[in-house]
């Protein structure tokens, strides 16, 4: 898909929430790839929105890694967890900080910005959606 503004990029991000629901062997983990300023964190807020999560309230958690929402029993998920692995060096810290429990929850969507820096943590059932950064204001965002 081609997005063309900032507003495209959460429409998309809007359609594709309207789509999800859990899986029933673990947590749905939505695994964002691309280069810094290629949309991943508008993706990850307009998703958020959609669950009942203030936009302002994502932020890119790359100096906490982890930041964690309660969505309420209103939709199929209940636990909203956003996951910045830039600064993760080492898949041994992965499993210092607990994540295979929160994978194993099938009432919790994760979105995951750079997880190739997860190696083999990353669920073999994740979403993995790619942001190529065209120019200013396009977008390209596959979904493999």
């Amino acid at each position: 898909m081609i997005s063309k503004s900032l507003e495209e990029t959460k429409k998309i991000a809007l359609d594709f929430a309207a789509r999800m629901r859990p899986h029933s062997g673990g947590a749905t983990v939505v695994a964002l790839s691309g280069d810094l300023g290629s949309g991943k964190t508008t993706f990850t807020k307009a998703l958020a929105s959609a669950f009942g999560i203030h936009e302002d309230d994502i932020t890119s958690p790359t100096f906490v890694i982890e930041k964690r929402f309660d969505i309420g029993n209103q939709h199929h998920f209940h636990k909203f967890i956003h996951i910045d692995a830039y600064r993760i060096e080492d898949t041994k810290e992965v499993a210092k900080l607990g994540w295979k429990e929160s994978f194993a929850d099938h009432t919790n969507l994760i979105v995951i910005e750079w997880p190739e820096n997860l190696g083999g943590e990353l669920p073999k059932n994740a979403i993995k959606i790619s942001f190529k950064f065209i120019d200013e204001n396009t977008r390209e965002i596959v979904f493999n």
